[in-house]
């Protein structure tokens, strides 16, 4: 089902082009895993009680996804980019965000500040 609405985006004019939905899925699915598994990891070890048992639920929902990212990129090429491209690309990219947002508030700031 997934396959054929892939093929089929990919058919039609104006639409995301394979490449970038892999890349987009890669990005989405790892960077979702990856922060699953430290907010379950951080909440599991500072957590009391209930706390304790969402964080270790946590973990296992970022290790699972990353998993089920592991079996789709085994059986569907568009999730099969280079993987140390695209999380480079990522990292830059976020990293490129972040400089932005942060500039934009620091002169925000200095221009009420100013006032």
């Amino acid at each position: 089902m997934l396959h054929q609405s892939v093929a089929y985006l990919a058919s039609v004019s104006n639409a995301i082009p394979p490449q970038n939905l892999g890349n987009f899925a890669t990005i989405l699915l790892l960077t979702f895993s990856i922060f699953m598994v430290l907010a379950g990891a951080f909440t599991s070890y500072f957590g009391t009680g209930k706390s304790r048992a969402v964080g270790a639920v946590l973990l296992v929902v970022g290790v699972v996804v990353a998993i089920l990212w592991l079996a789709l990129a085994q059986y569907n090429h568009y999730t099969q980019p280079d993987l140390a491209d695209v999380i480079w690309g990522a990292f830059l990219s976020i990293l490129a965000a972040i400089i932005g947002a942060v500039i934009a508030v620091l002169v925000f700031l200095f221009a009420i500040m100013k006032t």
